[in-house]
This record gives structure tokens, sequence and C-alpha cells, in this order.
């Protein structure tokens, strides 16, 4: 039913805690060709550049559109069922002092990012992008969460940033795993900030007409 174009594990265990067993296949996407393409784009039409939360929801297309169309025809079979094979891509990016901030990458950029955010507030944007793969319907929206990070001292900062966790997730933590102790509060949907909405996604879902619920894989068949 389900395919999560998306390698992340907060994404992944996420959707297996709300009861949704999801197909997983990994785009192959550059993020950086799909953000400099949109960049032109907006200069050429004399727009200003683009925002995060137009960023990720163009990430989160290109990632689903891609994963969508490398699909075997019996994976799209392993997928279907009612409202049959929908595949959701998803991006997110931490809004800070208006800059957008991606993943560091490094635990140097980590270390660095930590000295800046601690104590403070930024956005959390998560897009998310939809194809029904039976005739490429699509429906797609951002989850926007304010996060409230607290103040971790510069050894603790040192220790997160050399566990390797906070490397490759957007804004350079998380609330679901290690970075979860340093993390005061969150204003919106948590499960966005994680990186994939569960109320966004139900809503999403239904109006390609999938129904939630059936999407429940229950210990006995239970539903």
């Amino acid at each position: 039913m389900i395919v999560l174009a998306s390698q992340s594990p907060g994404r992944l265990s996420t959707l297996r805690a709300a009861g949704v067993e999801p197909l997983v296949r990994v785009s192959t996407v550059d993020e950086d060709a799909v953000l400099h393409a949109l960049r032109a784009q907006h200069l050429q039409e004399g727009r200003p550049a683009p925002g995060p939360v137009e960023q990720v929801q163009a990430l989160a297309r290109a990632k689903a559109l891609d994963v969508a169309a490398r699909l075997s025809p019996q994976e799209v079979a392993q997928a279907s069922g009612q409202g049959g094979c929908v595949v959701v891509g998803c991006d997110s990016m931490l809004e800070l002092d208006g800059q957008v901030l991606g993943k560091p990458g490094s635990p140097e950029k980590v270390r660095e990012r930590w000295l800046t955010m601690r104590g403070r507030s930024a956005v959390l944007h998560s897009g998310h992008f939809l194809v029904r793969v039976a005739d490429g319907a699509t429906a797609a929206g951002v989850s926007s969460g304010v996060v409230h990070f607290g103040h971790p001292t510069e050894a603790e900062i040192a220790a997160y940033a050399a566990t390797g966790e906070p490397q490759w997730c957007a804004g350079a933590f998380t609330i679901d795993g290690l970075g979860g102790a340093f993390i005061e509060s969150v204003e919106g949907d948590p499960h966005g900030v994680v990186g994939i909405s569960l109320p966004l996604l139900r809503r999403l879902l239904a109006g390609l007409g999938v129904t939630w619920t059936d999407l429940w894989s229950l210990p006995g068949g239970v539903r």
C-alpha cells in the first residue's frame, strides 16, 4: 500500500509504531541539483529565492516521483491494496534566524550548529509528497513545528556529535533518539519534527482515497 521513499530510520519507526508497515525504497535524487534548479527557476521568473517550505516540498516531490518511476511491477503488486500503491516522499529542513539548515554531514558541523542553537528556538519544516502509482494522482503538504532547544554543555555536545547520529539529520538533532534529552519542548506535531507527520499523512492519503485504518498491520490481523 505505502512505499516510503526514504532511508530515514526515524520515519520508518514512526510509521511502524503507528501500525503501518511500508515498503522502503530509497530515492537516487541529487538534492543539490534539485535545489539549484529551483533557485534558477525563481531567478529566471524574477521571484525571491525559495524559502524552506518550498525547498522541502521540491525535494519531497523529487524523491517520490523518482521512486514511483523506478518501482518494478512486482513491487507495485507487493505494495498494492485498498487505494492502490502510494509512494510517500519526505524532506526536512530547520529554519533558524531566517537561514535554512540541512544535514551537517560532519561532527565538526554538528558541534558548530549546537553551539549556535542551544537555548534557542527554530522551526523544523517537513515536506510531504504522495504519488498514487496507478494514475499519477498526487497530494502534498508541509508540517512545521517550533523546536525549543535545551542548554547542553560543550562536553555533551561533543559527545553527541561523536555518536554520528545527528550528522545526517536536518538541523543536527533528533527528538526520537539520543538528541531527545537536549530538546526542551516542541510546538506542533512532534512526528513532523521526526520527519513524517502522521496527521498530515492521514489527510493526504484520504484525498487519494486511502483510509488510514486500512493500513494498520496489527498482531493477529486485528484492525
